[in-house]
């Protein structure tokens, strides 16, 4: 198999682990039901991760590698306040994407873990695109933020633009200004 293909095999378990936590949560992930969702046998997932501790340190470096590379892309060819506004769009998206609720109702205790690993990552990736004296009040602020959403979706029809105007607002910026330009993507 060459290496090309040995990511993408990774990459489908490890996208696999995460709709099978959303359904079960982090204690009752049975490896056999990510190989039947990544539809692959058990002895290759296996060959992959030898055990569910091993497969859950993978998936939380994935989450933390997805992260950073969407924010980078997000990010990338932008200056000033397009630059950090493309930054907080990118943190709802993000929030979005990770079906939150239904694992929090499941397990609550995995999702402080994660939040606890993942929420000094946001705070330097977000203080690195916010500028001014109080900057990093400021990208505190947009976390603890961040965080009352993830815990808390708003779930009204305006919320992810409500989300957005408050992050705006906590990190300096217009929370009315229209969306930031997305840069041109290499395909």
């Amino acid at each position: 198999m060459g290496a090309s293909a040995e990511i993408s095999t990774r990459r489908r378990i490890l996208d696999a682990t995460s709709v099978v936590l959303s359904r079960s949560g982090h204690r009752n992930l049975q490896l056999s039901d990510v190989a039947a969702e990544a539809k692959l046998s058990r002895p290759t997932l296996y060959r992959y991760f030898g055990s569910k501790e091993g497969l859950l340190e993978a998936f939380a470096l994935y989450e933390q590698d997805n992260f950073d590379a969407g924010i980078a892309a997000a990010i990338a060819g932008l200056r000033g306040e397009d630059r950090l506004d493309a930054a907080l769009q990118f943190i709802v998206e993000y929030q979005n994407a990770l079906s939150s609720v239904p694992i929090l109702a499941i397990e609550p205790d995995h999702v402080l873990v994660h939040m606890h690993r993942m929420l000094p990552l946001m705070r330097e990736r977000i203080r690195r695109v916010i500028s001014g004296e109080h900057a990093d009040i400021a990208a505190a602020a947009v976390v603890r933020i961040a965080v009352c959403h993830y815990l808390v979706p708003s779930g009204t029809a305006g919320g992810d633009e409500d989300f957005l105007a408050e992050l705006r607002l906590a990190a300096g910026l217009d929370p009315t200004r229209r969306r930031a330009p997305r840069a041109a993507t290499a395909s």
